[in-house]
């Protein structure tokens, strides 16, 4: 791909990412702004709170398929595995930093696993299993996703090298987005999984 088509695509991924589900989900659905309820933050987990899990599903999918979608279009278009890595990058810049909703995102871990899947479908795989399996055994969401995001990049040693950078600064710009999560984990005050803030 030249470097104009790469930006544009860029620059798309960035505005699909923009478009948050959870704010569009609970719209359509007579829902309350996510980003006035519970914790606060437009995102999976909260809309699960705030509105149960048919809306909750309908979230996870729309914020995972803002990344997945432009990750596959590189890639078909005959984009580098570290481009597509990028193009998911910028999706998850959108959705933390959305410019159609004043720049209030949610966390960016839905938005993360698509990536994941779109780029290669059993680093993906891997991912899911290890936040299931935190979130089974501990019943903490943000705990679950930081746990994953962590072990990922390093993943990418072994199964995908040239996704390691682009992971690497993901895993550290979604651990900036959960320091309140972190925070509350460190003193024993983080919601667990099913139960109403």
């Amino acid at each position: 791909m030249s470097l104009s088509v790469s930006v544009i695509a860029l620059l798309m991924a960035y505005l699909l990412g923009s478009l948050s589900s959870a704010i569009v989900v609970c719209r359509l659905m007579g829902l309350p702004d996510p980003r006035g309820e519970g914790s606060g933050n437009p995102g999976t987990t909260n809309v699960l709170r705030i509105g149960g899990k048919k809306a909750a599903i309908f979230t996870l999918l729309g914020d995972s398929f803002k990344a997945l979608i432009p990750v596959a279009i590189i890639q078909l278009l005959g984009g580098s595995v570290e481009l597509a890595a990028w193009g998911g990058f910028a999706a998850i810049m959108g959705h933390l930093f959305p410019v159609f909703f004043k720049f209030q995102g949610g966390k960016g871990v839905a938005t993360w696993f698509g990536l994941l899947l779109g780029l290669y479908w059993p680093l993906g795989l891997l991912a899911i299993a290890i936040w299931l399996s935190m979130a089974v055994i501990f019943r903490y969401s943000s705990l679950a996703a930081l746990t994953a995001v962590a072990l990922v990049p390093v993943a990418c040693f072994w199964l995908l090298p040239s996704a390691m950078l682009p992971t690497a600064l993901m895993a550290v710009v979604i651990y900036i987005r959960h320091a309140e999560n972190i925070s509350r984990l460190v003193a024993g005050q983080e919601s667990k999984i099913g139960k109403k803030s």
